[in-house]
């Protein structure tokens, strides 16, 4: 007697692919063997920077405990200022690990602010927003008092940080973007084990996403990614370009050929690394 055994196919819930496969077409740690070498070592290079004496530490912009910011100051006067914002899926990582992302910016000559945010869940990803664009506003206002960010800003981020700086485009406060490796259409984060702890719904896709929500005056925005980078990744950072044009908005797409979604933040951190001299342009100083 013989039984035939029938494979459960589970549904397709995103461009044919079932929950399983869209976890994996976003685990952008999963598929970078050495992403906590990474983490690691910018962790440590950032430990260095914050000792170095002149810079503005863990600057309180609102009531929550990672209401802060780091501002690294390049020794210009009225100098431009990247507003860098990190990744992590909303969920995990600090401003404490990126630091050493403004090391290229400054040898250009901006001064670079590190935001710290509320992480998820302790924080929805509506608040994330807001508190991303109320350190945007603090950063403006506190211009003349900390001597920092009186010329051009320039918002950037990267990961679930390039979906806050797009978020953050339609502000009068922000000059110009700079997003890395960004998430603009949450679809299919709310249809994937990442909206565990995140819990959007469906009205959050709609009025969070940034490719749904196009500003209708903005300044000139830098979409990069890299090519070695899981697939939606690039598609994300496509598509996100191509409507913003589209929208008669000013954009570049930047692909950084060989870059994986770790590796591309050394075109950052580096003096001679491509997005430094990105942000360098951006701010009006090439």
């Amino acid at each position: 007697m013989s039984f035939v055994v029938e494979e459960k196919n589970d549904p397709p819930v995103w461009r044919g692919m079932d929950r399983a496969a869209l976890d994996r077409a976003y685990d952008n740690s999963g598929a970078v063997a050495e992403s906590g070498q990474y983490l690691a070592g910018w962790y440590t290079r950032t430990a260095a920077l914050r000792a170095e004496p002149g810079h503005l530490l863990d600057l309180r912009y609102g009531p929550r405990e990672r209401n802060r910011i780091d501002i690294y100051r390049c020794g210009h006067a009225d100098a431009p200022m990247l507003v860098f914002v990190h990744g992590g899926y909303w969920q995990r990582n600090s401003k404490e690990i990126f630091g050493c992302m403004a090391q290229g910016p400054i040898t250009a000559g901006l001064d670079v602010a590190l935001v710290g945010y509320t992480l998820a869940p302790d924080a929805s990803l509506a608040e994330i927003v807001a508190e991303v664009r109320a350190a945007i506003s603090f950063i403006r206002q506190s211009s003349s008092n900390l001597g920092t960010g009186k010329d051009r800003l320039v918002i950037s981020g990267w990961s679930a940080g390039g979906h806050l700086a797009a978020s953050a485009m339609d502000m009068a406060e922000v000059d110009a973007g700079l997003t890395i490796s960004g998430v603009f259409d949450l679809e299919p984060i709310l249809l994937g084990s990442l909206n565990d702890k995140l819990g959007l719904i469906r009205e959050d896709v709609q009025r969070l996403s940034p490719m749904q929500n196009l500003p209708s005056r903005a300044g000139n925005l830098v979409v990069a990614y890299g090519t070695a980078e899981l697939p939606e990744l690039q598609r994300q950072s496509r598509d996100y370009l191509a409507a913003w044009q589209a929208g008669g908005l000013n954009g570049l797409l930047v692909p950084i050929e060989g870059s994986n979604h770790f590796s591309i933040l050394e075109q950052l951190a580096q003096p001679d690394g491509l997005l430094a001299r990105e942000a360098a342009r951006l701010g009006g100083l090439s």
